[in-house]
């Protein structure tokens, strides 16, 4: 008898194991609890862990209980109120869906909750579990450092783990039946003359001894040969790897105020944890424009308080000249992301439609614009001027307050959207 001992270390919250079944059996449940948990958080705290509350009626087990019918008897207590075909009222209060509190009793509707703590990387695996880059392709460049088994043919000799089935049996069936063709064929004419020879002839001894020859040379021959063996052989290869890079443009003129700074910079917040965590060979690029635009690192893109006129043209063009510079076509796989008021003036809404459009669009993999506005605000002249895009690469949303951005964020990497990228209109 074996005995296993599982020594894992589990947390407070009981087995590793059972807390897996759980979390995978009511994701839909828990990503809900999720996603209403990051609406109200801070940048800051995008990514910690937390406590997640579930209704207990998403969580209730199945039971069995004495359905209507069979012979039973029960006796009630007598009243002086009603009589037999009354109706009686229903007692006031809730419906029997308390919190179990004991407090407030009667006093309406509530929902069970049943709460856990999620930790950090729970928290980040529900959180970003459907999510990917759209139209990505593995594309191979100068030094490949990523090698992979790849399987080579079979060998003579490997390891015991290695060992081909299959293979090792074919070769053993070719080898008997080639071994053995010979003397079955030579055995079945002999046994023919030793059939046809009478009883008393001469030579029916020396038949019989060559039929006896040809039996053991026959059974002679093994069922598997070592020389049948045959292992299966795998060598490394050069792998190709996917390369991405994404091109992040915020706009921090006058006209994006704190609030809509804030959620531009909570878009790019959730979409820099995404690009971290998923994808190891991932650049990313910042770039911030008021009339000018500039690169900057991720410190300065979140945290600088510039400020200065709308010339959204200049992002688009200091993209243009980092993608012709750095990031060749044939070995990177180019995004991009844009977030602004749309507040832009003049002829620089059409003039970033057009380079945009005739210039970017055709490098990139994907492109997202994000309007930050006012819910019921009239349409901006860059929103409008981008509308005309027919473009399957390119997507644009519209975020009015924070609880907009994760369902957004969805929307345009969800893995229902990676094949085909609609602009919403």
């Amino acid at each position: 008898m074996s005995v296993v001992i599982d020594r894992r270390p589990n947390d407070r919250s009981g087995s590793a194991v059972n807390r897996e079944r759980f979390m995978r059996r009511y994701k839909a449940q828990i990503r809900r609890a999720v996603t209403d948990m990051v609406a109200g958080r801070s940048i800051r705290d995008l990514e910690r862990g937390g406590k997640v509350s579930i209704p207990v009626r998403d969580v209730s087990e199945p039971a069995f209980r004495h359905g209507v019918g069979g012979d039973y008897e029960h006796v009630l207590p007598g009243n002086r109120r009603f009589h037999p075909g009354d109706k009686l009222p229903r007692p006031e209060g809730g419906d029997g869906d308390g919190d179990g509190s004991g407090s407030d009793g009667g006093s309406g509707d509530a929902t069970d909750a049943f709460a856990f703590t999620l930790s950090r990387e729970e928290f980040m695996q529900i959180f970003f579990d459907d999510l990917e880059l759209p139209r990505m392709v593995r594309t191979t460049f100068g030094e490949i450092r990523e090698q992979c088994l790849t399987r080579a043919g079979f060998t003579t000799n490997g390891s015991p783990t290695n060992l081909s089935v299959n293979r090792s049996l074919r070769n053993a069936i070719g080898r008997r039946i080639a071994l053995r063709g010979a003397p079955r064929r030579a055995l079945a004419h002999v046994q023919a003359l030793l059939d046809a020879a009478p009883a008393e002839a001469p030579e029916r001894p020396t038949l019989l001894a060559e039929v006896e020859r040809l039996q053991r040379r026959i059974a002679a021959v093994p069922f598997l040969d070592e020389l049948d063996l045959r292992y299966r052989y795998r060598t490394l290869t050069p792998k190709p790897v996917s390369q991405a890079v994404m091109f992040c443009l915020m706009d921090v003129s006058a006209s994006m105020d704190e609030r809509k700074k804030d959620l531009a910079k909570r878009f790019f917040a959730l979409l820099h944890l995404f690009l971290s965590r998923k994808y190891e060979r991932l650049e990313i690029v910042f770039i911030r424009h008021t009339d000018d635009a500039e690169e900057v690192d991720e410190q300065r893109f979140f945290h600088d308080r510039k400020t200065g006129g709308t010339v959204v043209l200049s992002a688009l063009a200091l993209m243009n000249e980092i993608i012709q510079e750095r990031f060749p076509l044939d070995a990177w796989n180019i995004y991009g992301a844009q977030a602004s008021d749309g507040d832009a003036v003049g002829a620089d809404p059409e003039k970033s439609r057009r380079v945009l459009e005739s210039t970017l669009l055709p490098l990139v993999r994907h492109y997202a614009y994000i309007e930050v506005c006012e819910a019921g605000s009239r349409v901006s002249t860059l929103s409008a001027a981008y509308r005309r895009i027919p473009s399957d690469t390119f997507a644009m949303r519209e975020v009015h307050e924070s609880r907009d951005i994760w369902p957004v964020f969805r929307g345009l990497f969800g893995k229902q959207q990676a094949s085909v990228a609609a602009l919403e209109r």
